[in-house]
């Protein structure tokens, strides 16, 4: 597999609003979604930050702090390459209606992180 770059960030808080008018207002970054206990921000290139409130039944398995996503061409190919490297995987890839993937998984620093696919993420160069 091959990371493109850094694509996502995803933290669940028990101040979203105050973390989303940070991210927005002090940090610049647009909003993109909004429901109930859960915000979607967007950088300029398409990555995107999200931030999950305490209620959000959205990724309840987030409980090791900010969780970093690594683009990648292909998360199933990605998830194959670490369950034979031994890797935990906390939640199995998904793929929704627009073409984007994910997958959770555990590092051997206990912290979780994820392989993400998203065509509407800008790749360098």
């Amino acid at each position: 597999m091959e990371i493109i770059k850094l694509a996502w960030v995803g933290t669940r808080t028990e101040r979203p609003e105050p973390t989303v008018a940070f991210f927005r207002d002090l940090l610049g970054l647009r909003l993109a979604l909004q429901l109930e206990d859960f915000w979607v921000l967007k950088l300029p290139d398409g990555s995107k930050v999200e931030v999950f409130g305490p209620d959000s039944p959205v990724n309840r398995h987030f409980t090791t702090g900010p969780v970093a996503g690594f683009l990648v061409d292909d998360v199933f190919e990605a998830t194959e390459e670490l369950r034979s490297a031994g890797v935990e995987i906390l939640l199995e890839p998904e793929l929704d209606d627009s073409g984007n993937a994910w997958v959770h998984f555990r590092a051997p620093d206990g912290n979780i992180y994820e392989f993400t696919q998203d065509s509407g993420v800008t790749r360098p160069g």
